[in-house]
């Protein structure tokens, strides 16, 4: 290490770890957009400001449901900026520091270490509340003689069961656990239960084939899986793309994999199918007409 010695010529404490900096000094709102830069690089997107006080903070995620605050973020705004953020939506966390400084002082360290095993204990029972929870109700549906939604959506239930009014999905892990419930009402809003695991987790349809298709939404799935008669996974939203393709790959390495994404006037569809197929080696096909996903391709649903 090296030593810094004062204006006298005598060495400093050699007790005290010595942080070696690009600058001296930060302004503070150049700390706050490199946080909020991470962020989007992260996929959270975010444009409110950011408040240095080194306390838990939610917020709503732009391009979610209105009102909600999947979004959370600790900024610690001191000479030595640093912090973590997640979208609880989508599974996305990940710690922070300024660019510029090479080492960070232990106490903020070991500050930002507890924050981060706290947050992950605290998703961890939620995850599992959220499990009993989808066991407790998927023994109360029942299979639905009919709904509004899959008559809109011109498809069969394929597994989905009725609890109460709404169409229920069934979510499982990569060890075929059950752990969340997608329900769907009979103008087609969707919920998740709260506090559950989405990231990664899935739906099946079909029987394992040498080709999978991996898609978005339970109607996109059947869609698909009624006219191809192909295995189709779904994964419920585009962010969910990649991890679910991650772990179809790990359980079917030798499975040729489509990622059969929506054709988003936004283009989130097209870059997040992308994104997934890249990762694994597959191929991505999207429908020819701008705002359609395959269930409307299909079916000839004119958005």
């Amino acid at each position: 290490m090296s030593t810094i010695k004062n204006a006298s010529g005598q060495a400093g404490a050699m007790n005290k770890r010595v942080c070696i900096t690009d600058t001296l000094k930060y302004q503070s709102f150049d700390a706050e957009q490199q946080f909020k830069d991470a962020m989007q690089i992260a996929g959270i997107h975010y444009s409110g400001g950011v408040i240095p006080d080194g306390k838990l903070h939610r917020f709503h995620v732009e391009g979610q449901k209105r009102g909600s605050k999947n979004g959370a973020y600790v900024f610690h705004g001191d000479k030595y900026p640093a912090g973590w953020f997640q979208d609880y939506k989508n599974g996305i966390s990940q710690t922070w520091r300024m660019d510029g400084s090479r080492c960070i002082p232990l106490a903020v360290q070991k500050q930002i270490e507890a924050e981060r095993r706290q947050r992950e204990a605290e998703q961890r029972k939620a995850h599992e509340r959220a499990a009993d929870k989808a066991a407790y109700i998927w023994r109360l549906t029942k299979p639905p003689v009919k709904h509004s939604y899959l008559a809109k959506k011109r498809i069969q239930p394929h597994g989905a069961r009725l609890y109460r009014d709404a169409l229920v999905i069934p979510i499982y892990n990569e060890s075929d656990q059950l752990i969340n419930l997608q329900f769907i009402d009979s103008q087609g809003n969707k919920r998740f239960l709260s506090g559950g695991r989405k990231r990664g987790c899935f739906y099946i349809i079909g029987d394992l084939a040498k080709r999978i298709l991996i898609c978005e939404g339970f109607a996109t799935g059947v869609s698909l899986h009624e006219e191809t008669v192909q295995r189709v996974v779904v994964a419920f939203d585009a962010g969910n793309l990649l991890p679910v393709a991650r772990n179809v790959r790990e359980l079917s390495p030798d499975s040729d994999i489509i990622i059969c994404g929506d054709n988003d006037l936004s283009g989130v569809g097209q870059d997040k199918a992308t994104e997934a197929a890249l990762a694994v080696g597959g191929k991505v096909l999207i429908p020819p007409t701008p705002g359609q996903d395959w269930n409307d391709c299909l079916t000839g649903d004119i958005q």
